[in-house]
């Protein structure tokens, strides 16, 4: 059994794509219990802060930081940035993450490439840099935020569906990799959840979706982040190569 290198409240944890939606709703979750939160941004800098302020409430130490994924040289320089503040993750959520809408005969490869690289690769390189302190403590959760349409396919969402199939694979995999360092690896896949994604969809076509869900409803954000946060705790060793899927009863 790995022990937790320091009590998890005095934890630090690094959201990628945490300016607004799901990610905001990690960093909030995890600050309300005064844990260090890293809030990473790509271009969004205002909603970046507006989500410290909102940590900051609660006590939290709380730090914003912009880097492109699809660059090593970026993400190095966010793990300059961390070490320098002394706050290097000891929880990664991969949020960072674009959709796509549309058939497949019209994606052009700059579509693919862009998609597979924010959602898929952003995934490896993160993941890949900082898990390193991990292992070398013998302690760590890293927690990949995935969708139902990587378990199920979505018509319209072909290069999403792949790119979040991929990440439950890698997942899995990696689950297996670093379970002997006390490392857990998760997925978390959310169905239809109310945040901007969902802005491809009109009235009539959101009304439907609703309906094919037995709840009743889009999930809200911060249903999501209770999830991830009970995954990060140190009593969730034992659930690791998971993909959990909180989406209404609508696919079982």
């Amino acid at each position: 059994m790995s022990t937790s290198p320091r009590p998890f409240t005095e934890q630090t944890v690094l959201v990628t794509g945490a300016s607004r939606g799901i990610g905001a709703a990690i960093a909030e979750r995890f600050s309300s219990v005064g844990m260090n939160v890293v809030i990473h941004y790509l271009q969004s800098h205002e909603a970046a802060n507006e989500t410290a302020r909102s940590c900051m409430k609660h006590g939290a130490k709380v730090l914003t930081a912009a880097a492109d994924l699809r660059s090593r040289e970026q993400i190095l320089r966010l793990q300059e940035k961390l070490e320098h503040h002394n706050m290097m993750p000891d929880i990664l959520v991969n949020n960072a993450g674009i959709s796509h809408y549309g058939l497949l005969s019209d994606v052009t490869e700059e579509m693919w490439d862009e998609v597979m690289d924010i959602n898929l690769k952003g995934v490896f390189l993160a993941t890949q840099q900082f898990m390193k302190p991990m292992i070398s403590q013998k302690y760590g959760r890293i927690i990949n935020v995935s969708s139902i349409w990587g378990i199920s396919g979505a018509s319209c969402e072909v290069i999403y569906s792949t790119a979040k199939g991929g990440i439950n694979a890698f997942t899995k995999a990696l689950a297996k990799e670093l379970a002997p360092s006390g490392v857990t690896v998760n997925a978390v896949a959310p169905g239809a959840v109310d945040t901007m994604m969902m802005a491809n969809f009109d009235m009539d076509e959101k009304a439907a979706l609703e309906n094919e869900i037995p709840v009743g409803r889009f999930a809200q954000p911060d249903e999501i982040a209770s999830l991830v946060y009970f995954l990060a705790l140190p009593e969730s060793g034992y659930i690791t190569g998971q993909i959990i899927s909180p989406n209404g009863g609508w696919l079982t």
